[in-house]
């Protein structure tokens, strides 16, 4: 039995060894026997065997619940770290040290510390993952049916968050681009709509009704099938434009057409400029309000209608008004056509509907263009024909005024003739030379064009031959006269002659040498291309050969001593 500590207790202080003192007393005072003393003892020992047992059991259980603590604070710690992504923690020894509690104690703020900063970024984590699953819903279209998301907490690191973020950053970036995109889509649509009068508001509805201009920006739909529908109005739209600038243009076309064909006013033209103003643009140009509506369209329908009714009758006005374009061009250079026939040609045509009018009027319009460039290329030709003209006709004055036996009185108007007569005697002497150059330049113009210059319908070479050979008769006549002159003076100087033979007798009207000319452009109906010769006219046929059904006048004679001397014979340039 172990000693019993008999030490009294201090101040009151009750100990083990105090109460077995006292059981002890009691045990002398009872006088119980050693074995009961010793069985007693033991019981108690066994007694306090039990209650430390208990302890230690209560202290075992305690120690293995904090090392269950611990451990699952470490793993806990573990966890929250690589979910965080962190690999140390500040103040955290990074070496196990100290009791239990202590050990306890020091990883428990840490905890504390880490689960506020998961749930920290696990709010972070949300937010982002719902915008980037509100944006993903919008450009899917799917954007009602939008969830909370879930967050994977098993991940919460910054490097993971930085995704989300960059993943967010790119379907911002998607979403402002399909937004620009769609108004300028929407945009687009507008303009079309304004362009073609439709309605802008039902058109865009229709596509999809975020898209109402009383939405703000950030409501209106950028999902994949919104932009579809938008670009397929679009092409819609311009394809619509195309087709109805393409049916405007041929319809101004048309108009042009008939305003030209019926030579319609400029103040009638211009109630159309806002439909012809289009007829060169290109779809790209034509942006104006209402330039395309369709009440536009059948607006110049309409008109093209009623042009089309009139051009029937405006029609013959019209090609009448070219035809005598062209006959006076003909007259004006002198080439003879049919002209009724001509005008029967054209009424024909038009009243059988077998030509287009325009046709009709586009090929006389090159007639008048081949009848102008066969006037210009005669011009120079003609030109020197009316000089020559107007050279035979003073030459034929000349003769009556040297056949005027009264030429020198001092009537009125005399000096005048005599300032005639000196400007005629000159010209005339230049008629030769004029004859050989307008010759030459006649046969040039003949052989460039394989035809024959005609001048109302005679041969211009015939005329000027003829012309010619007359001439040279006349010259014969005036030698002749000349001869027989001499001859009688020198009969009148012989003293056995008894009297004068009498002189053949001038004649006393002039008898004209030339060839008719018609219509010479200078408005002379009937023309008299004459010589003073007294041989007769000069009528060339439209073969080029004299005219033998016309006869030729005898030659007159009158006294030669009435020959003046100032009526000297003309001479030619050889």
């Amino acid at each position: 039995m172990a000693a019993v500590d008999a030490r009294s207790p201090l101040n009151g202080e009750i100990t083990c060894g105090s109460l077995l003192q006292q059981l002890q007393q009691t045990w002398d005072e009872v006088g119980e026997t050693d074995e009961e003393r010793d069985q007693m003892l033991l019981q108690l020992e066994q007694e306090c065997l039990e209650v430390y047992k208990r302890k230690v059991d209560q202290a075992a259980k305690s120690r293995a619940y904090l090392l269950q603590t611990l451990a699952d604070a470490k793993i806990e710690l573990a966890r929250l770290m690589a979910a965080l992504g962190e690999k140390t923690v500040v103040g955290f020894p990074e070496k196990n040290s100290g009791t239990i509690k202590e050990q306890l104690s020091a990883i428990t703020p840490v905890l504390e510390q880490l689960w506020m900063q998961k749930d920290e970024r696990v709010k972070e984590f949300s937010g982002v993952q719902s915008q980037i699953q509100k944006i993903s819903g919008e450009i899917a279209g799917t954007s009602e049916q939008v969830e909370s998301p879930v967050v994977d907490e098993s991940d919460l690191s910054v490097k993971k968050l930085a995704e989300f973020h960059a993943h967010l950053d790119e379907l911002q970036k998607e979403k402002s681009e399909r937004l620009q995109k769609v108004l300028e889509l929407v945009s687009t649509v507008h303009d079309l709509c304004a362009v073609l009068g439709m309605d802008f508001l039902s058109t865009v509805i229709e596509v999809h009704p975020s898209l109402n201009e009383s939405t703000g920006a950030q409501s209106l739909s950028i999902s994949n099938e919104t932009l579809a529908k938008l670009a397929n109005t679009v092409v819609a739209l311009e394809e619509d434009k195309k087709h109805r600038l393409q049916k405007l243009q041929e319809l101004a076309s048309q108009l042009i057409d008939l305003w030209n064909l019926m030579e319609t006013p400029d103040e009638e033209r211009g109630l159309f400029d806002h439909v012809t103003c289009n007829i060169s643009a290109s779809v790209d140009e034509v942006t104006g309000g209402g330039a395309l509506t369709l009440d536009l369209i059948k607006q110049a329908e309409t008109e093209v209608e009623r042009l089309d009714q009139l051009k029937a009758s405006k029609m013959k006005e019209i090609a009448l008004k070219k035809q005598t374009e062209l006959e006076q061009i003909f007259a004006h250079v002198h080439i003879e056509i049919d002209s009724e026939a001509a005008r029967e040609k054209i009424m024909s045509l038009i009243d059988s509907g077998n030509v287009e009018p325009a046709e009709l009027l586009s090929d006389m319009d090159n007639q008048i263009m081949n009848a102008k460039e066969e006037a210009s290329s005669r011009k120079e030709i003609l030109d020197k024909v009316e000089k020559w003209m107007s050279a035979c006709e003073e030459e034929s004055w000349l003769e009556d005024y040297n056949r005027d036996d009264n030429r020198y009185n001092a009537t009125r108007g005399a000096h005048l003739n005599l300032k005639r007569a000196e400007k005629a005697r000159v010209l005339v002497n230049k008629i030769p030379a004029l004859v050989e150059s307008l010759v030459a330049k006649t046969r040039v113009w003949e052989q460039d064009r394989g035809i024959k210059f005609m001048y109302d319908g005679v041969p211009l070479l015939a005329m000027l031959d003829e012309y010619t050979m007359l001439r040279q008769e006349r010259e014969e006549e005036k030698r002749r006269l000349r001869d027989q002159k001499k001859f009688h003076e020198q009969l009148s100087k012989e003293p056995e002659t008894i009297g004068a033979t009498p002189s053949p007798a001038r004649p006393g009207t002039k008898k004209g040498v030339g060839s008719r000319v018609n219509g010479s452009g200078n408005g002379n109906a009937s023309r008299r291309l004459s010589l003073p010769a007294h041989n007769g006219s000069l009528s060339i046929n439209k073969d080029g050969k004299r005219d033998m059904t016309r006869p030729v006048a005898p030659v007159n004679y009158v006294a030669i001593s009435k020959v003046d001397a100032a009526s000297e014979p003309i001479t030619s340039t050889p």
